[in-house]
C-alpha cells in the first residue's frame, strides 16, 4: 500500500502561481504513475496531470498545458505540480494519486490509480 498526502494549497489571486506538493511512503516500490487531479462539488473528478515514477514521461490536461508543470524529487518521492498564471477556473480541491503497474494506457482516468490523498483545496480569486 501506498499513502499519499498533499500539501501547498491556498488562496491566490488570477494570475498569480502555487506549487503543490505530494509526498508518497510505503511501498512505493509497485508506483508507475503520480498524478493529479481535480474536483469541484457536483462534478466528476477530472484529470490535471501525470508523470512517471522514472519521471521521464509526463501527460498534460488540454486545459492546464503550458501552464502547469508536473516534476518529481527522485530523493524525497515526492511529486511537485507548479501552477503558474491560475485563474478562477482553475479553483478546485486537487488530489494526488499513485497508479501501480499496468497498461500504458488510460493515464487520464481515475480507474487507472489505485490509491488517493485527502485533497488540498486551491482557491484563485478575481
Amino acid at each position: 500500500q501506498v499513502q499519499v498526502v498533499e500539501s501547498g494549497g491556498g488562496l491566490v489571486q488570477a494570475g498569480g502561481s502555487l506549487r503543490l506538493s505530494c509526498a508518497a511512503s510505503g511501498r512505493t516500490g509497485v508506483a508507475y504513475l503520480m498524478g493529479w487531479f481535480r474536483q469541484t462539488p457536483g462534478k466528476e473528478r477530472e484529470f490535471v496531470a501525470t508523470i512517471t515514477w522514472s519521471g521521464s514521461n509526463t501527460l498534460y490536461a488540454d486545459s492546464v498545458n503550458g501552464r502547469f508543470t508536473i516534476s518529481r524529487d527522485d530523493g524525497k518521492n515526492t511529486v511537485y505540480l507548479q501552477m503558474n498564471s491560475l485563474e478562477p477556473e482553475d479553483t478546485n480541491v486537487y488530489y494526488c494519486a499513485v497508479a501501480g503497474d499496468g497498461p500504458a494506457t488510460a493515464w487520464n482516468t481515475t480507474r487507472r490509480y489505485d490509491c488517493w490523498g485527502q485533497g488540498t483545496q486551491v482557491t484563485v480569486s478575481t
